[in-house]
């Protein structure tokens, strides 16, 4: 027989630990286990290996409200992260609860039985085995941790050297002395750059279009202060506050004075490249926040290109030739090694096979409730998080409601918690980004509606407030 489970949550990365640890301490007479595909907990942060990688969102909003990050570093290697995490699994006993090497391929719900059943590969061998549960909760992140986005490149057959995609960095891959080219413009390639240059690499930034970049210091004045004076939950929640504020004014100040916004941004970086570099390639066409803003720590991108370790080129590809790759504009540059950092496959259910009632629901159809469950899915959450503001936030409203969703039904003896979209809701994006990894999953994403509860907001201030009071019965049927 199948083992059955109140709840099941899918991915053990920053999301799903945050969901074990409301689940212990909020819904304590639940039996719950977390399944991660892989053999290590962490999520993106265990998976990315590549160069500099690191957080480009704040560390007292990345990191988890009820255990403080507590490192000096604001924006933090990825190494950090990683230890940061497994420390908190491990201190709260989250991790005694994970199974590793469980992947989810498939999930049917039945009406008739009021559970979904799971099935999954487990072990190297990918064995195939089932579980059931009553409430299925989805933190797998928001990618296709398989398949990132690869454009094929016309000639990149003939080339001679080493093509690496950073999702997949290989472990033996010496770039000092090297000549590399890095194809992007995104959070990856500003990141990449002036690793890169830092490892004896003489590194090449070739972006079709500029992207906007903000310099960020590594280390917040104010949370050391705020550390040093306060106990350890208050300088955090101080510390989140004060960045929830300046991220989500800014944020404002881009939709409602986009010129302002463009002229702050320029300046600074002007006065750290001149305004010839930054006219010719750190000025988008796009508004800022349009697509999502790059932050460099204590700008170290710029540092890297003012002093000749690295340099930025804006132009087309005309095709990969065996010693490089040759541009539109005539000119080839010359590499050892080319990083294609194009960027990611959007994969909001971890390609999971969601099956309802032997119906497969169109993903892109659905409509997302209060930014946590799906319309016409019966017991099912999904974690998605902030564009504007680091993921984990939202994350954990979302865990936090999930878990008054699940004590709200148990009072009442109800089994099965379906969301029901009002027929005159007007479909909109979920995710408000002109970016290319968003633009390529439209068809695939779930959309939000125009009126709360069916609304995605990218306000955490508000979304606080709502998601710790809010009416769980509403838009919601129950039996």
């Amino acid at each position: 027989m199948s083992e059955h489970l109140d709840v099941l949550v899918i991915g053990a990365g920053l999301s799903g630990i945050g969901a074990g640890y409301h689940l212990m301490t909020t819904c304590p007479d639940r039996s719950w286990a977390i399944l991660e595909a892989r053999d290590a907990i962490g999520g993106t942060w265990d998976l990315f290996r590549y160069p500099g990688l690191r957080s480009d969102s704040d560390m007292s909003t990345l990191g988890f409200p009820f255990d403080p990050w507590t490192d000096a570093d604001t924006l933090a290697d990825g190494a950090k992260i990683l230890g940061y995490i497994r420390r908190v699994a491990r201190s709260h006993g989250v991790d005694r609860r994970i199974r590793y090497e469980h992947k989810v391929i498939g999930a049917s719900w039945s009406s008739d039985d009021a559970r979904w059943t799971v099935t999954v590969e487990v072990g190297p061998a990918a064995r195939r085995q089932t579980m059931t549960c009553g409430f299925l909760y989805l933190c797998t992140g928001y990618y296709d941790y398989d398949t990132p986005h690869r454009p094929e490149l016309p000639g990149q057959a003939d080339f001679r050297g080493r093509l690496v995609h950073p999702q997949f960095w290989p472990e033996d891959l010496d770039v000092a002395g090297k000549r590399v080219v890095v194809i992007g413009s995104g959070a990856t390639a500003v990141t990449l750059v002036p690793a890169l240059a830092e490892r004896g690499a003489r590194v090449t930034m070739l972006q079709r279009s500029p992207t906007w970049v903000v310099s960020l210091p590594r280390r917040d004045p104010v949370s050391a202060v705020a550390h040093r004076v306060l106990p350890t939950r208050a300088a955090a929640g101080l510390v989140r506050t004060k960045n929830v504020l300046l991220s989500l004014g800014f944020y404002q100040l881009t939709r409602r004075g986009p010129s302002v916004a463009r002229s702050l941004l320029s300046r600074a970086a002007t006065r750290e490249l001149g305004a010839d570099v930054v006219r010719e390639h750190f000025t988008p066409v796009y508004d800022p926040w349009d697509q999502r803003l790059c932050a460099v720590p204590d700008g170290d991108l710029y540092a890297a290109l003012r002093d000749g370790r690295a340099d930025v080129v804006t132009d087309t590809i005309d095709r990969v030739t065996p010693t490089g790759i040759r541009l539109t504009s005539g000119c080839e540059l010359e590499a050892d090694v080319i990083v294609t950092a194009t960027g990611l496959r959007m994969s909001i259910a971890g390609g999971i096979d969601l099956v309802v009632d032997d119906e497969r629901p169109a993903m892109g159809e659905l409509f997302v409730y209060r930014g946590a469950l799906l319309g016409g899915v019966p017991n099912l959450a999904i974690s998605v998080g902030y564009v504007n503001l680091a993921w984990s936030l939202r994350a954990d409203l979302t865990a936090r409601y999930v878990c008054r969703l699940l004590n709200t039904m148990r009072a009442h003896g109800w089994r099965v918690a379906t969301p029901v979209p009002r027929e005159d809701l007007e479909p909109r994006p979920l995710l408000p980004l002109a970016s290319g990894y968003v633009t390529r999953a439209a068809g695939s994403l779930p959309r939000q509606g125009d009126s709360a509860p069916w609304v995605m907001r990218q306000n955490y201030l508000r979304d606080r407030r709502e998601m710790a009071r809010a009416d769980v019965t509403e838009d919601m049927s129950f039996r």
